[in-house]
């Protein structure tokens, strides 16, 4: 890339968009109604606001013939449009033009690839909620199958939203395992053929934008700090409680992936010296559970709250191997918040003993609390991480004196 400099033109263009472009947004954005957005409900946007000239002026501090300039590209690049003013206005004379961003401008998806399921969320460029769709896919599918899951359930979504592919300007994958930065999964015991997987090239092959592969843990982190239960606090531990347990952690609001992305797989602690699989931590027979699935162990705690000592046990294992687990995060970042998410987080009688085994094992206790995405966590971090893709392409000004990242991490 070439040298920039304060007086390189292109740079300086670049700036006056983004600055332009953000206003804008922000102007759109302040004239809608009070439509959520969130994820399982496709609430459509009131009337978006605009903004005139003037005010674009008063905004950036631009001059206005600047201000004129940029927004007249901008509508030629389709990111924006002018407002036809209403026949009340235009009966009081002349009015000023006004300017809206356009949502609608293109499309972003986020899509779950899990060992049971596969979903796919749709948004506009504000992240607004479009449609969405799930198919179910069996624990022990290879990975060809999934990948032609997520082909098929992505294809029916856009085909019931009405969006055609090449509106999309990012897509973000989210699945369990720990991810390189160029979106292959080096390690994943969850599902069968997903280790070595080169994701983001294999699902790359169906769209015409950047396809970003994050962790599933550190993807519904993500979304609980955007939509969910820590919306507002900046140290936040994720908790994806399930059979093999995973996390995700903020600092300071941003997303701790580690040197080689595996932050957070708390479900190996087991082999620093708790060596009981899964199966024997939750067995009420002394034989390992068998089949290892969500549906055994809701019996294993339901057996437990009838009073069946053997169950009791199982779950008492299972707690503190949870406990252990989670307290080593909380040890070493002391968050705020830790945010329990996950199959096993609607299991009665999970999240108390936590927040109690909690407050013995370390010096500050945070707050535990349940999600509030459930089983949309994952999608829709995996949608956010798209969407701050597409924002640093089109807001950050320090995209244009860095090369750009290969992938938005």
């Amino acid at each position: 890339m070439g040298r920039l400099t304060g007086t390189d033109p292109s740079l300086l263009r670049r700036i006056n968009s983004a600055v332009v472009l953000h206003a804008l947004r922000a102007a759109t954005a302040a004239g809608r109604g009070t439509g959520t957005g969130r994820p399982g409900s496709v609430d459509e946007a009131e009337k978006p606001g605009a903004a005139t000239l003037t005010d674009l002026v008063g905004a950036t501090g631009l001059s206005r013939p600047t201000v004129e300039g940029v927004v007249e590209g901008l509508i030629a690049g389709g990111l924006v449009t002018e407002v036809p003013a209403d026949v009340e206005t235009r009966r009081q004379g002349r009015p000023a033009r006004r300017f809206r961003f356009r949502a609608e401008a293109g499309h972003l998806l986020g899509v779950e690839v899990g060992p049971h399921r596969v979903a796919a969320l749709l948004s506009d460029l504000d992240g607004r909620m479009k449609g969405s769709a799930q198919r179910a896919v069996t624990v022990d599918a290879p990975a060809e199958e999934r990948l032609e899951r997520v082909r098929t359930t992505v294809a029916d979504l856009l085909r019931r939203s009405g969006v055609a592919r090449d509106s999309l300007r990012a897509v973000g994958v989210a699945t369990p395992g720990i991810v390189e930065a160029d979106g292959t999964v080096r390690l994943c015991t969850a599902l069968p053929g997903w280790t070595g997987l080169p994701l983001g090239e294999r699902l790359g092959r169906s769209f015409r934008c950047p396809v970003l592969v994050e962790n599933d843990a550190n993807a519904a982190a993500v979304a609980e700090h955007w939509q969910g239960a820590a919306t507002g606090t900046g140290d936040v531990v994720f908790v994806l409680a399930g059979l093999s347990p995973g996390a995700g952690s903020l600092i300071a609001g941003r997303l701790h992936r580690g040197f080689g992305g595996a932050a957070g797989e708390i479900g190996a602690l087991h082999l620093l010296g708790q060596e009981a699989a899964p199966e024997e931590v939750l067995s009420t027979t002394g034989e390992p559970l068998h089949p290892l699935d969500e549906e055994q162990v809701a019996r294993v705690f339901a057996l437990a709250r009838e009073g069946d000592d053997r169950a009791r046990e199982a779950v008492s294992r299972f707690m503190r191997r949870l406990v252990h687990d989670v307290a080593t995060l909380v040890l070493a970042l002391d968050p705020e918040v830790v945010v329990v998410g996950g199959w096993a987080a609607g299991l009665d009688g999970v999240l108390a003993p936590l927040q109690e085994e909690l407050a013995r094992y370390c010096l500050r206790p945070p707050e535990v609390i349940q999600s509030l995405l459930g089983e949309a966590a994952v999608a829709t971090g995996a949608l956010r991480l798209a969407l701050d893709h597409v924002e640093e392409e089109l807001f950050a000004v320090e995209g244009t004196v860095t090369a750009r990242r290969t992938r938005s991490r």
